[in-house]
């Protein structure tokens, strides 16, 4: 088959999406398809040292000129979307026709392109791989007037485009409940999968433990346990639980470590330095090689989502800690894919926004019961080998694509009929969170 993923960020980029793209291009690859990558010059991130970009002709990757400089601000991201859109649209239109198009939602509405492509060339089936949701996303961000002009554009949009899909793919029940009552058409075939994202298992199956972080010794932290939110602490996330459980736990041999970066960072930096809480720390983004050794410093992790982001986005940082066997604290709303996968394995702690008692009780019992942290650590790589590394969530996607070959267009996989009506349930039951 010949396939095309389109999405702003690809390798040497480091974001998420990025990952995810590559793992994805290259299992295709892999199988015996031809696949194409349009992608963009620019990078989401700039700290750190790159990996080198492996030069292949399958897949083959196309760049969009764009501006490179980091997407610091509103401005500079809306231009490297908008020479994205121009420059990417132009190579979809002169490709030869592709079997299926999978797009991303980075940048927003980017799927435009890829019916722009089955208009001059036919027959193409068209995946969304919806990322985040929007303009709802935008709109909890307060980037755009909530039920404003903007906003009602971009559901108009929607409802347009999700008319002339084949498939969705979301992340979580949550949000496939969402787009399904918000933009599914009425008649028509669309389905709706949910395939929870996920990080490479080979990257986290060494039998050596990484290197000891040397950005510990830097922060003055080696000696105290460490519970670390690792990645973007962007719009959707909240810290106010956690800020308040540092301040319980200012006394007590424990370090809040934020590595990474994000519109919140700043907001952190100002609580924290306004309680005077030293048990909050700060790091750079740090190169993927680096990742392991970060992770493996930590004790506990963090994931956070807003009331309002359920259903919206969904963390991507939960994979590596799981990866990484590091018992996960979710503090958010109930019913998304990181509250469920806690009740399912027993990996963490799933609480709501403000039970700050359930939060520092946690990680005092973490302190003082090396053997219950260590059970704990275990769930969490069993929780990534069950469900979220590549070797179990790719034969997922594999359904997706092959349902629309051409030869499968009368008869529809029975494995993904069943998958695309029940989402994840028989992956992951709900449960008690621990306590």
């Amino acid at each position: 088959m010949r396939i095309t993923l389109i999405n702003q960020y690809y390798e040497p980029d480091l974001s998420p999406t990025s990952r995810l793209a590559v793992s994805l291009a290259e299992h295709r690859a892999a199988l015996g398809d031809q696949v194409t990558v349009v992608t963009s010059a620019a990078r989401y991130l700039r700290n750190g040292r790159a990996p080198r970009v492996r030069k292949r002709r399958n897949p083959r990757v196309w760049r969009a000129p764009a501006p490179t400089w980091p997407a610091r601000n509103l401005s500079i991201r809306a231009l490297q979307y908008l020479a994205f859109y121009c420059g990417a649209g132009f190579r979809l239109a002169t490709l030869p026709r592709q079997d299926v198009i999978i797009c991303l939602t980075t940048p927003p509405f980017v799927v435009v392109l890829g019916i722009l492509h089955r208009w001059l060339r036919g027959r193409t089936k068209l995946v969304l791989w919806s990322m985040d949701c929007y303009p709802e996303i935008l709109e909890v961000a307060g980037l755009i007037k909530p039920g404003g002009l903007l906003a009602g554009l971009g559901r108009r949009l929607n409802r347009w485009s999700f008319g002339r899909l084949e498939h969705v793919v979301c992340l979580d029940d949550a949000m496939k409940r969402h787009l399904q009552s918000s933009y599914a058409p009425r008649q028509g075939s669309l389905a709706f999968t949910v395939i929870p994202n996920w990080e490479r298992r080979a990257q986290f199956c060494g039998p050596v433990q990484p290197a000891p972080w040397k950005g510990l010794q830097r922060l003055e932290v080696r000696d105290q346990f460490i519970v670390i939110y690792q990645g973007n602490a962007g719009y959707g996330h909240e810290f106010d639980t956690v800020i308040e459980a540092a301040q319980t736990l200012r006394n007590e041999p424990v370090c809040f470590l934020f590595v990474g970066g994000g519109a919140q960072h700043g907001r952190i930096r100002d609580a924290s330095a306004g309680r005077g809480l030293e048990n909050i720390r700060f790091h750079s983004y740090v190169p993927q090689e680096e990742l392991g050794s970060v992770l493996a410093s930590a004790d506990l992790s963090l994931v956070t989502l807003s009331d309002a982001a359920l259903g919206l986005m969904s963390p991507s940082k939960f994979h590596s800690y799981l990866g990484m066997g590091v018992p996960v604290i979710y503090i958010g709303p109930s019913g998304g894919n990181v509250d469920r996968a806690i009740g399912r394995f027993r990996c963490g702690l799933s609480i709501r926004h403000g039970q700050v008692t359930q939060l520092v009780a946690f990680i005092r019992k973490a302190m003082s019961d090396r053997c219950w942290l260590l059970e704990l650590k275990r769930k969490a790589r069993t929780a990534f080998e069950e469900a979220y590394c590549d070797e179990r969530t790719l034969p997922q996607f594999d359904q997706v694509i092959e349902s629309l070959r051409p030869e499968a267009e009368a008869t529809r996989c029975p494995g993904l009929q069943a998958a695309s009506s029940s989402g994840t349930d028989d992956l992951i039951q709900p449960g008690a969170s621990p306590s």
